[in-house]
């Protein structure tokens, strides 16, 4: 699995924390949800498991109303979290912090974003004593796995994306979405943090749309009886 980076104070790599996340629903179950208005994807797979680095469908405000557009997930790192100022940038994919000034500066209604999901993972604490790697845990609404959307933010950036081996350099749009508190159901697996979780329109009106004072709100841990565990994604059927 790639490594997870999160920008926490002056730490990168928070190992564990949220790094893989799975959508598995079509675009007029996202269309049905937000009130898109318009889509710039192309077709969305059936099933979609996404990685760090890696595009991704969000929903943004645009001056012609709500799109469904491919983002990169990792808004930039710190440069002086790089490892020389020139590096590739594999990005930072949740965050946070955002009284750190440079969150700041994509908190306003322009910045933001949702990101459809149906299921987030987590690894466990303890590794396994046979394969020595720690053990994934997965987490959705509920067994059926309805669509939610993280709370995120996004901004185009240009520079060099990936790593020493495979750069993209060019101009990027990127993404991240928010973290918080771990709830009652994410805390034995992992004790620190949890995506911010929009569960209704409403919420995901309010984030799009509200000034920060109002929007800032909703970084919170979901209820802990509206999360359950799950075995692993759904697959697709049909």
């Amino acid at each position: 699995m790639p490594e997870l980076l999160a920008y926490d104070g002056r730490k990168i790599g928070e190992a564990g924390l949220c790094n893989l996340y799975n959508l598995t629903t079509n675009q007029q179950a996202i269309r049905d949800f937000v009130a898109l208005t318009h889509d710039s994807i192309g077709n969305l797979e059936p099933i979609l498991d996404v990685y760090p680095d890696r595009p991704a469908p969000v929903v943004r405000k645009t001056d012609g109303g709500l799109e469904l557009a491919r983002l990169t997930w990792g808004m930039p790192t710190p440069v002086e979290h790089l490892k020389t100022p020139d590096a590739p940038d594999t990005g930072v994919t949740n965050v946070r912090k955002t009284w750190i000034r440079h969150w700041q500066q994509w908190l306003g209604v322009e910045h933001r974003c949702v990101v459809p999901a149906t299921a987030f993972s987590e690894y466990g604490q303890v590794p396994d004593p046979v394969t020595k790697r720690k053990p994934l845990y997965w987490f959705a609404l509920d067994q059926a796995q309805p669509l939610f959307f993280f709370a995120g933010i996004w901004t185009r950036w240009e520079g060099t994306r990936g790593s020493n081996r495979t750069p993209r350099p060019g101009e990027h749009e990127l993404f991240a979405f928010l973290t918080t508190d771990a709830n009652e159901v994410v805390k034995p697996i992992h004790p620190k943090a949890m995506p911010v979780i929009l569960t209704n329109s409403d919420e995901v009106e309010v984030w799009l749309t509200a000034d920060w004072r109002e929007a800032k709100a909703l970084q919170r841990p979901l209820p802990a009886d509206r999360l359950e565990g799950i075995e692993k994604p759904a697959t697709p059927t049909g």
